[in-house]
């Protein structure tokens, strides 16, 4: 049971995107289409997951065991870019296609503050490995919805007549300001 309400809360209440405001940059970024949109969620959702196990297990079996917790956020961004570069090298072999779509947002993944941000929040909450990686996973999936949503949207807003004003950035940010607005709707529904 509690691993079905840390599903729910990770992808519908508690956003990474949409509520906690965790990964804006790909967000905005990566939304013009809903292909490139998928592939970056499977990308995220692919660092996210193992970046989550290997860093779990490198704060308890490393870090704690010898004092070395300030040297947390370091390690996790070196595990993150490696996983990063892993995921970069396949897409080029596997995707050319998705690499070229995804351009300079895919490397930014690195930076990505919403895998970082996981990853520290699952010690902070003293997740277990096995919750932790659903807690990650679930998160993957919530940035995915989030992603392919706003990019859905932004694919029929191509063909509306918008103001000039507006077209571009700023509707692009009133629309992500209304899907949060959405999705804050969710609050309160589980408690963890």
């Amino acid at each position: 049971m509690e691993y079905i309400l840390i599903f729910i809360s990770a992808i519908f209440v508690n956003n990474i995107v949409l509520s906690q405001f965790l990964g804006i940059c790909p967000f905005l970024g990566v939304s013009k289409k809903v292909e490139t949109a998928l592939g970056m969620s499977a990308a995220v959702a692919f660092v996210l997951t193992i970046a989550t196990i290997v860093t779990f297990l490198i704060q308890k079996y490393v870090l704690d065991a010898f004092g070395l917790g300030y040297l947390q956020t370091i390690t996790f961004i070196l595990v993150i870019a490696a996983l990063v570069q892993m995921v970069e090298i396949i897409l080029k072999k596997v995707s050319p296609s998705l690499y070229q779509a995804l351009g300079v947002f895919l490397p930014l993944i690195t930076t990505n503050c919403c895998i970082l941000g996981v990853a520290i929040l699952v010690i902070q909450k003293d997740y277990d490995l096995l919750t932790g990686v659903v807690y990650a996973f679930s998160t993957a999936l919530g940035f995915g919805l989030a992603l392919t949503l706003f990019a859905g949207l932004r694919e029929q807003m191509s063909l509306v007549d918008i103001p000039k004003g507006m077209r571009g950035t700023p509707i692009a940010l009133i629309t992500a300001g209304l899907l949060a607005m959405a999705f804050m709707g969710f609050s309160g529904v589980v408690k963890i």
